[in-house]
């Protein structure tokens, strides 16, 4: 189930036509959706699948489509919940709750917590999605065991930049775009 949840969100490219585009986001879909179903009724045999359950590995796994089930926002709230007395067990993983617990967020149309939620700018920049108190967000995102925002988004623009080089190059751009400071101050 993620390598087919992989495999079609890398199938996009960053200069794609939007009929390209349209057809991929529907295989996306379906995608989702199916995997969604599979781990709806896992979750309802076994709960929350940790890592006593199904190893790092599987558990993250887990995590990743509960990520993606955005259709179904109540589910992912529902694992989210779960997730709590998981994670203070050492039985989940810190980062992966708060990745969940933004995406949760923001698909309420709430401000996010740790800032994984990203947006890209016409002009290239990666950016957070709107933050609760941003001017501690350093403070909870090392509480989960995430780096500083700043780092986090130039790596997300180093990848954006590696998956998209050649479009970038066109647009004269030829390195990825870095942050230099932290300047956050959204509320």
């Amino acid at each position: 189930m993620v390598q087919r949840d992989q495999e079609i969100q890398m199938a996009h490219q960053f200069d794609e036509s939007k009929e390209v585009s349209d057809s991929l986001y529907a295989v996306q879909e379906v995608i989702f959706r199916d995997n969604t179903d599979t781990i709806k009724q896992l979750f309802t045999d076994y709960g929350f699948l940790g890592f006593n359950k199904v190893g790092t590995e599987g558990s993250n796994n887990f995590w990743l489509l509960v990520q993606h089930a955005d259709h179904d926002p109540k589910f992912q709230e529902t694992v989210l919940d779960s997730m709590v007395s998981e994670v203070e067990v050492n039985n989940a993983d810190g980062k992966s709750y708060a990745y969940l617990k933004d995406r949760v967020l923001v698909n309420s149309g709430q401000k996010q917590l740790y800032g994984t939620q990203v947006s890209y700018t016409k002009d290239f920049w990666i950016i957070p999605q709107p933050l609760q108190d941003s001017v501690n967000v350093d403070k909870r995102r090392e509480e989960v065991g995430l780096p500083p925002i700043r780092d986090y988004l130039n790596q997300m623009m180093e990848m954006h930049f590696q998956m998209n080089k050649e479009s970038f190059e066109k647009d004269g751009i030829t390195a990825p775009l870095r942050y230099e400071s932290q300047e956050y101050t959204e509320d």
